[in-house]
């Protein structure tokens, strides 16, 4: 089984991986009418994979990563009301993506805004905070955090939902029933398939 550390870095390698290749594709954004509809069609999906990944990503920190911190580590409180405030902001930008299409000028602003918060955001867990959590943890209680981490990604919110108050108790009461309606919109609307 792989330990917290090992399961949010795999999480984060994957997003910045996509960050990197919306980048890419962000020169030529702009061309929009020259990659025409298909161009905007596989842009816009990328996007909704990216939304998907992170929505998932940040509930289960949420619900599990977070409390463990505020627990373990002496200044855990201030670490992750931070982490916490940067993730709700996400939550906005990814939210209101969601709303946008892929050829608005709109879309291309806030995507190049949220991959740098989101890299901001990354960089403060790698760089405060794992350390941080590191020198306190046990190698069991790292690896039991890891499986709960795997196993609630399974089955978590696929949207983001910056209404939802990020406490764990909140989360584990309505994390199922909101996860389990945006499930429900996935599997009709055949969203994140591709």
């Amino acid at each position: 089984m792989a330990d917290v550390f090992t399961v949010l870095a795999k999480d984060h390698t994957e997003v910045k991986q996509m960050f990197t290749e919306l980048e890419a594709g962000s020169a030529n954004a702009s061309e929009a009418s020259v990659r025409g509809e298909d161009g905007r069609r596989r842009r816009g999906e990328m996007v909704r994979r990216l939304i998907i990944e992170e929505s998932k990503h940040e509930a289960v920190e949420e619900e599990y990563f977070w409390p463990a911190v505020r627990e373990l580590v002496e200044d855990g409180d201030r670490l992750a009301d931070h982490a916490i405030e940067q993730e709700q902001t996400a939550k906005r930008e990814l939210d209101e993506l969601r709303r946008l299409d892929a050829g608005d000028r709109r879309f291309e602003e806030l995507l190049a805004n949220h991959i740098t918060d989101a890299r901001e955001h990354i960089a403060y867990e790698e760089m405060t905070v794992w350390p941080a959590l590191r020198r306190v943890i046990t190698d069991e209680r790292a690896e039991r955090l890891g499986g709960k981490l795997e196993q609630a990604k399974k089955t978590a919110p696929t949207r983001p939902h910056p209404h939802t108050p990020p406490k764990p108790g909140v989360l584990k009461t309505a994390g199922p029933a909101v996860a389990a309606a945006d499930r429900l919109r996935d599997k009709i609307s055949g969203r994140g398939r591709t």
